[in-house]
């Protein structure tokens, strides 16, 4: 535990996967089939989780293939424009091209589009993953998706491989997309050997109870990984809040309530809000409600890296809110 906590501590990660461009009709509530007007913003579950880390105050760098257009330029200068560092970030051209997310700010019959067909980040190679410096990090940082496909999957295990080499503790936000795989069952084998691998796994219960064959076995799956091989596993239950398993420990917390706006971002601003905490020393029950809290904020506004919140965001939101839901042992 101590070799993980210095390690966040520094504040300095270096995170794998993808950045996509996200669309999103305008003004909120609009259908999509009915808008006339899109805002684009920067997307990518692991885009999303770098930028949050950098605007709550760390520093975080993404390791990822981009296409080689306007699109993945618009990526990459969205990147450097949140401060991203953006040295590992590689072109690839041919057929590949960027994931694009259009979706909606609304809630009650929320649509989501995504297109990832010859997706350019799953062209991150071992060769990618050997010109980083892993010692100029603190930690590793990656969500499921860059092991969905080859070569991004042999490529993530390797740098995984480097990354522990350096003494740096790999974090893993399971993170399961079914249409990025091809089959459960590869999903299955390979998000397990992944979190067997990690020192802090974050899921939900249906991702854990994915990895386990069954939902009503994710919770004991979860508390197995805590006991052997993960320092920290998160299992988040949505609005019932979250058990947090550490040695011996279950620590349960619950959610800050708002009016969410939609369903998209949550996940990746509650791993930036989480880290950020961490970083800066607080106990573990506090990085986790903080987690939550950055997680509330996103949910109630458009965009998704747009949307992550900066300290005095969070610390307002906080201000303003009763506390967290109560939560029974």
């Amino acid at each position: 535990m101590q070799n993980l906590l210095a390690g966040i501590a520094q504040n300095n990660f270096v995170v794998i996967g993808r950045a996509g461009m996200d669309f999103f009709p305008d003004p909120p509530g609009t259908k999509t089939e009915e808008a006339e007007v899109f805002t684009a913003g920067l997307g990518g579950s692991s885009a999303n989780i770098a930028v949050g880390i950098v605007k709550l105050g760390g520093k975080a760098a993404l390791v990822t293939s981009v296409s080689d257009d306007s699109v993945g330029r618009y990526c990459v200068n969205q990147l450097k424009n949140y401060g991203v560092e953006c040295s590992h970030v590689k072109a690839v051209g041919g057929e590949f091209r960027n994931s694009l997310a259009v979706y909606e700010s609304r809630v009650k019959e929320h649509q989501s589009v995504i297109y990832r067909n010859g997706a350019a980040d799953f062209q991150f190679t071992a060769a990618d993953a050997e010109a980083v410096n892993y010692g100029d990090f603190g930690a590793l940082v990656t969500a499921g998706t860059v092991f969905a496909a080859e070569p991004s999957r042999s490529a993530a295990f390797h740098a995984f491989a480097l990354a522990r080499a350096a003494g740096l503790p790999i974090i893993f936000d399971v993170d399961y997309r079914p249409y990025s795989w091809p089959s459960p069952q590869v999903a299955e084998e390979v998000l397990s050997r992944a979190g067997a691998l990690s020192d802090v796994i974050v899921g939900n219960d249906e991702e854990f109870g994915f990895m386990a064959g069954g939902i009503d076995k994710g919770l004991a799956k979860a508390r197995a990984l805590a006991q052997s091989t993960a320092k920290i596993v998160i299992y988040k239950m949505g609005e019932k809040g979250a058990i947090t398993f550490a040695g011996d420990q279950e620590l349960r917390t619950g959610i800050y309530p708002v009016t969410a706006l939609k369903p998209t971002g949550a996940g990746d601003s509650f791993m930036a809000g989480f880290l950020a905490s961490l970083a800066q020393g607080l106990p573990l029950k506090d990085a986790v409600l903080r987690g939550s809290a950055c997680a509330a904020i996103v949910v109630g506004k458009p965009g998704c890296a747009p949307a992550m919140p900066f300290p005095a965001d969070l610390e307002t939101f906080l201000a303003a809110q009763a506390g967290p839901t109560e939560v029974k042992d």
